[in-house]
């Protein structure tokens, strides 16, 4: 779902949870209802200039459950970089695999995007395990692509792990269903539109 101030309080209050805004590296200023509410005014913004393209996740009952967002789309080199937060309460429930499948879907499908990156903070363990866990995604690709880490590390101001996904996905099915990357049958719902 685009991002709206109507989500602004929960969205806020997710991210201000200890867990999330430390493992961002984010500030309790950043996180508070009018740091939030002033994200949601930068990221429109950049949407409107194609730099970036955000979603929040919203859960099968549509309140809102994190961030998924596609940053620093570099349209000559066809790639961008890939960041992710959910909320603490969702945790280990399965939603990071389905969001990024979603948002994988229009990289490639959408925006004719042809690698996208995703870099986690060494000691981020969690969100570590978490890409691993992906069929999809290059592991640690920093050598191979190293003025791309370069400028992340910079604007993150963080060490990372660097990983990659390719166009054409290996092991990634296409959405099945017209709206959605994700099978009716499935117990998770991630809406992202």
């Amino acid at each position: 779902m685009p991002h709206h101030v109507k989500y602004a309080e929960q969205m806020s209050a997710l991210s201000s949870n200890p867990q999330v805004r430390d493992a961002l590296g984010l500030s309790e200023k950043m996180t508070s209802l009018n740091g939030t509410l002033n994200f949601i005014t930068f990221i429109t913004e950049e949407e409107e200039k194609k730099r970036q393209y955000s979603r929040v996740m919203l859960d099968e009952n549509k309140d809102p459950i994190g961030v998924i967002t596609l940053k620093d789309v570099d349209w000559n080199k066809r790639t961008c970089h890939m960041g992710t937060w959910i909320g603490y309460p969702f945790w280990g429930r399965g939603y990071n695999a389905l969001a990024k499948k979603e948002i994988l879907a229009i990289a490639f499908f959408k925006l004719d995007l042809k690698i996208v990156f995703a870099g986690a903070k060494k000691t981020n363990t969690r969100s570590l395990k978490a890409q691993e866990k992906l069929p999809y995604i290059s592991l640690d690709k920093g050598k191979e692509f190293p003025n791309d880490l370069e400028q992340i590390e910079a604007s993150s101001k963080k060490t990372l792990v660097f990983d990659s996904v390719k166009f054409p996905l290996k092991k990634f099915k296409l959405p099945q269903e017209k709206n959605s990357a994700f099978p009716k049958k499935s117990s998770f719902f991630v809406s992202l539109r």
